[in-house]
């Protein structure tokens, strides 16, 4: 069996879970989802000039309403929770946690522990972050000592 480790910032939709459960053809997969919350305020800055660059003004003005921090925890879980239903749905093995602190230090834990083959970052597009490299998948290729992949997310 194939074991990814799939980091995530936001609830998997239908279309994610059919994309990370058929990278790998036919065989077998099981996932450990790490979910990270909503940042701190000093990230809400580049969500918005994500946003921007986006073309989505409207989602930009709604970044200071949204859940920061120990606030975003509980939103977090339940995302979680619906993402390992539907990876499960799916066929797939899925056992997930919520990530509060260091994630890149929990990531190279859970890949070390768990022998994972790969690393899957699934998230929206990081335009600032992705363009001086310091975006989840960026860090942790230095870091985890497995192939990782970067995804965008879907909406729906």
């Amino acid at each position: 069996m194939f074991t990814s480790v799939l980091m995530i910032e936001k609830p998997l939709t239908a279309v994610d879970v059919e994309f990370v459960t058929t990278l790998h053809g036919d065989e077998g997969v099981s996932f450990i989802v790490l979910m990270q919350p909503r940042g701190d305020q000093a990230d809400v800055l580049l969500r918005a000039i994500d946003d921007v660059a986006m073309g989505d003004l409207k989602e930009a003005a709604r970044e200071r309403d949204e859940l920061e921090g120990k606030a975003a925890l509980a939103p977090a879980e339940t995302a979680l929770e619906v993402s390992l239903q539907a990876l499960r749905a799916a066929g797939c093995d899925a056992v997930g946690e919520v990530i509060e602190d260091h994630p890149l230090d929990k990531m190279k834990s859970v890949v070390d522990g768990s022998e994972a083959d790969e690393v899957i970052v699934l998230t929206a597009p990081h335009y600032v972050e992705e363009f001086f490299h310091r975006d989840w998948a960026s860090r942790a290729r230095h870091k985890v000592g497995v192939p990782v992949l970067k995804l965008f997310a879907h909406s729906e």
